[in-house]
């Protein structure tokens, strides 16, 4: 998942526009396409897609061109609900989101395993949160301005990982007020049933 941002007007402030990509629209019952950024699964026999928080994926293929024979895993580690005072700290033009949100902070550790070195940006595309009331979102994707959040910094996306190499990055996701995360997923491409760490409480 690529952040993009650029410089807003002095009269804007601090103000952000900010699209948060919804499951009604993206993801069709926790499937999605490959998208940019996105692993794919290994072809492995295993058919386990249920995992704890800090347990790692199965070597995820690359679908970016110029890493194509890439490998790396993806294990969410943590999992938190902000607040609506997080929201309203944030920078976020919240007059330009649909409906009353509140933020879910998801830590990830990202593992390149083999082939060319990948950016952090190609790594957790897939991610996504799946609330209690079964509505799926990708992560914010800030397109002006910028957000802040409660120890949750913006990852260095452009950061590359090489064979064994590791990085924790920390990503905002928006729910409905009132919901609850019920699980991280990672989609694994339109025809395949997405990997999924349940979060308890």
């Amino acid at each position: 998942m690529r952040t993009w941002t650029r410089a807003v007007p002095a009269a804007l402030g601090a103000l952000a526009l900010a699209l948060a990509l919804a499951g009604c629209n993206d993801i069709d019952s926790g499937k999605s396409g490959k998208g940019s950024g996105s692993g794919s699964g290994s072809g492995s026999s295993d058919d386990k897609t249920t995992y704890r928080l800090g347990e790692a994926s199965p070597p995820q293929e690359s679908t970016m061109q110029a890493t194509k024979d890439s490998t790396f895993t993806v294990a969410p580690t943590k999992v938190l609900t902000g607040t609506e005072a997080d929201m309203a700290k944030s920078g976020l033009d919240l007059a330009e989101l649909p409906g009353p949100k509140v933020p879910v902070y998801v830590w990830t550790t990202l593992t390149h395993k083999s082939g060319k070195p990948m950016p952090v940006g190609d790594m957790d595309g897939g991610l996504v949160v799946r609330t209690d009331q079964d509505d799926r979102t990708k992560a914010l994707l800030v397109l002006m301005g910028s957000a802040t959040w409660p120890d949750c910094p913006a990852p260095d996306t452009d950061k590359e990982l090489s064979e064994g190499q590791s990085a924790e990055i920390c990503t905002t996701f928006l729910i409905t007020r009132g919901e609850k995360a019920a699980a991280v997923e990672l989609t694994q491409g339109f025809y395949n049933e997405p990997l999924e760490w349940p979060v308890k409480g």
